[in-house]
């Protein structure tokens, strides 16, 4: 058998053109190209649950009935029958929450869309999450006049200067409004 040399240069280019090479492997496609359109129909087929309704309970219902309830289960019913939410209120709570029913209902359809929710189940239980204790207003305090803020100056005016400095004049500045 013959030996072959070495194709030249014009036949090597001839030679590539021609084949075909193995196309360049590709990465998978991200994951939340595939999972989109399946996470769709779940939410479709299941809603939002409590989950999107613990989030934003206290919005929806107001602070005070926020404080004796947490939504527990949201249950979308099959064939027509009216979905339910299932709220657990913390103690003797349970009877004032009941008369509020048809105001929270209403609440949580506006959240949700229009007639998501037909029934409310009341349950009563310890609470999981612990409700935020009632915040005192915030008093702000007025500036320093002129006069002690020359003073605290001058007072200040042997430290170095650099964020001690800084912040021994905000502390000087916080004790002398404290002391009006």
């Amino acid at each position: 058998m013959p030996s072959r040399g070495l194709p030249s240069t014009q036949d090597a280019l001839r030679i590539l053109a021609e084949k075909r090479t193995r196309p360049q492997r590709r990465p998978p496609p991200p994951a939340g190209r595939s999972l989109t359109p399946l996470l769709k129909a779940l939410d479709a087929r299941f809603g939002q649950g409590p989950g999107a309704l613990q989030a934003r309970w206290r919005e929806i219902v107001g602070p005070e009935i926020a404080r004796r309830t947490e939504p527990v289960k949201l249950t979308k019913a099959r064939g027509g029958a009216p979905s339910s939410l299932e709220i657990r209120v913390a103690g003797p709570a349970a009877a004032i929450i009941q008369h509020q029913a048809h105001e929270i209902l209403a609440r949580v359809n506006l959240f949700l869309g229009a007639e998501a929710v037909q029934k409310l189940r009341v349950v009563q239980g310890p609470l999981r999450f612990k409700p935020e204790p009632a915040r005192a207003p915030v008093r702000r305090l007025p500036p320093l006049d002129a006069a002690e803020e020359a003073k605290l100056a001058r007072d200040m005016a042997d430290a170095p200067d650099g964020p001690l400095k800084a912040a021994l004049t905000a502390l000087g500045r916080g004790v002398l409004r404290q002391r009006r």
